[in-house]
C-alpha cells in the first residue's frame, strides 16, 4: 500500500524535531504535526526560558559578592516586566529557528491537533493523512489536584506570562521544578513559600544533596512547610492556602510547579490502535515500539526518563535504525541531570541508597568533600559545595558521581562521560585536577 508519508510525528518538540529532521536526511518522507508553538515544553515553558531566569536571578548575590573584591555598585532595581519581555523574546526567536529546521530538512508541517483514526491514518485540522509509522511525541503538561479553587492557581507553563512579579508566592511540591522556581523567584525578591508532602525536597536524588540544597535553601530566606494542600480561596487580603494540618498561608500568586508533569494523551486517538496505556503513560519497548508494529513513542509520553536530550536520543536512535541502516538501542542507564537551583545540583549514575540496595552497605565505599569555594573566601560568605563520588569496592568502579555548588551541571557532564565509560577510582586518582578549581575535587578525593 502506498502511504503519503514514510513517518509521521505527532508532536513537534524536543523529540518529534529531532526524529523527523534525522529521518528526513536519510531520505525518508517525513511530516510532523503541532497544536502548539513549535519546540515544545523545553524551548517555550521549560529549559531555555527558566535557565534565563535563573541567569536573571543570580545578578542581585554577585552584586554582594563584588564587594569583596573591592568593586561598589549603586543599588540597582529589578524590572520584572523588561526580564519576562527579554526571556519571552528569545523564546520566539527560537520558534523561528525550529521552523527553518524543518523547512531545510523539507519536512512537512501541519498545525493542528493529531488524532490517530486507525494504525495508518491520522486526521489533522480535518485533513486525513497515512503514513507507514506513526511516532508519537506529544509529551507532557502540569498535573493539577482536584481540590476546592484549584482554578485559582498557576502551572510552570504560566509563570512565564505573569504581568507582574509577586511580592508573595507559594510553591507546591518538592520536585525540581518547583525547587527551581521557589529559588529564582526568592532571589529576584519574592518573598517564597514552599509546602512539600515530605521531609526533604528533591525525592529521587542523593540523601547528602537533597539535604545539601534544602539548608541552603532555607539559609537564603525559602520558607518549607511540609504539609498537604487541601483547597484554595480568594480573600481581601490575597489567596488563602488551607493546608491539612489547619495551617494557613496568604499569599498574591499560588503556583503548582511541583506536582508532577503527566503525558498529554488526550483526544490522541489512542484507542483506535492496540497502543497500550499504563500509569497514563505510553508502554514501549526498548526500541520505542509500542504494542501496534508501526506505531512508537518516545520521550516524556512514555515516561521513562523525562530530559529534554533523553527524547532527542531515543528520537534520533529510531530514524538511525528504521531509516538509517545503523541499528542502534538507547541507554537510559547513567544518564546525567542538573536541577538549576541555588545552589546548583548536577548528578549522573547511583544514589548512595541506591548502591547500597543493590551491592550492600560492606560492597561500596563513599567519598565525600563539602568545602567553601575560593570565589566566596574574599566575600566571607558561608556558600558552600557539596561532592560525592559512590564506588564498588570489589570492582573500584565509579557507580555515581553528585555534586552541589556553582557549576556543577557543566562539572558533572564531563565526569558523566568518565562513568558512562566505567571509569574507576584509581582512574580518576590518576587523573590530574586543574588548580585552583572547584572541579580538581572529583580528582582528589581520598
Amino acid at each position: 500500500m502506498a502511504y503519503d508519508f514514510d513517518l509521521f510525528a505527532i508532536g513537534a518538540g524536543s523529540g518529534g524535531i529531532a526524529t523527523a529532521r534525522r529521518a528526513a536526511q536519510y531520505g525518508a518522507k517525513v511530516a510532523v504535526a503541532e497544536f502548539d508553538r513549535l519546540g515544545g515544553t523545553c524551548v517555550n515553558r521549560g529549559c531555555v526560558p527558566k535557565k534565563l531566569m535563573v541567569y536573571a536571578s543570580h545578578f542581585a548575590s554577585h552584586v554582594q559578592e563584588a564587594a569583596g573584591y573591592g568593586w561598589t555598585f549603586e543599588p540597582g532595581k529589578f524590572d520584572w516586566s523588561r526580564m519576562l519581555t527579554a526571556v519571552n523574546d528569545e523564546v520566539t526567536r527560537l520558534n523561528v529557528i525550529y521552523q527553518r529546521m524543518i523547512d531545510n530538512a523539507e519536512v512537512t508541517l501541519f498545525k493542528g491537533h493529531a488524532r490517530i483514526m486507525d494504525p495508518h491514518t491520522i486526521e489533522v485540522a480535518g485533513q486525513t493523512i497515512t503514513a507507514e509509522k506513526i511516532l508519537i511525541a506529544v509529551g507532557g503538561k502540569p498535573s493539577k489536584p482536584n481540590i476546592p479553587g484549584i482554578e485559582l492557581a498557576i502551572t510552570s507553563d504560566e509563570i512565564f506570562h505573569l504581568a507582574q512579579q509577586p511580592k508573595r508566592m507559594v510553591i507546591f511540591g518538592g520536585g525540581y521544578i518547583g525547587c527551581e522556581f521557589a529559588c529564582v523567584l526568592n532571589a529576584l525578591g519574592t518573598e517564597v513559600t514552599q509546602i512539600i508532602r515530605r521531609d526533604k525536597i528533591l525525592r529521587g536524588f542523593d540523601e547528602d544533596i537533597r539535604t545539601e540544597v534544602q539548608d541552603a535553601m532555607l539559609r537564603h530566606g525559602i520558607r518549607i512547610i511540609n504539609d498537604e494542600l487541601v483547597s484554595l480561596e480568594k480573600t481581601n487580603e490575597g489567596l488563602q492556602v488551607n493546608l491539612k494540618n489547619n495551617n494557613l498561608v496568604l499569599t498574591d500568586v499560588v503556583g503548582l510547579s511541583a506536582l508532577g508533569r503527566i503525558p498529554r494523551l488526550e483526544n490522541l486517538g489512542l484507542e483506535n490502535t492496540r497502543v497500550e496505556v499504563k500509569n497514563g503513560a505510553i508502554v514501549v519497548d526498548a526500541h520505542s515500539q509500542t504494542a501496534e508494529s508501526n506505531i512508537y513513542a518516545v520521550g516524556d509520553c512514555t515516561d521513562r526518563i523525562n530530559l529534554t536530550p533523553v527524547a532527542i536520543n531515543e528520537g534520533r536512535v529510531f530514524a538511525d535504525t528504521h531509516y538509517g541502516g545503523k541499528r542502534r538501542v538507547m541507554s537510559h542507564e547513567n544518564v546525567p541531570s542538573a536541577v538549576f537551583t541555588t545552589p546548583e545540583v548536577a548528578t549522573v549514575g547511583m544514589t548512595e541508597t541506591e548502591a547500597m540496595e543493590k551491592y550492600g552497605e560492606v560492597a561500596i565505599r563513599v567519598y565525600r568533600s563539602r568545602f567553601r569555594p575560593m570565589y566566596y573566601t574574599l566575600p566571607k560568605l558561608e556558600e558552600k559545595t557539596l561532592m560525592k563520588l559512590i564506588v564498588h569496592v570489589q570492582t573500584d568502579k565509579v557507580l555515581g558521581a553528585h555534586m552541589v555548588g556553582d557549576a556543577a551541571a557543566e562539572i558533572i557532564q564531563g565526569v558523566a562521560v568518565a562513568v558512562k565509560m566505567g571509569a574507576t577510582k584509581a582512574d580518576f586518582d590518576a587523573t590530574v585536577g586543574i588548580h585552583p578549581s572547584s572541579a580538581e575535587e572529583f580528582v582528589t578525593m581520598r
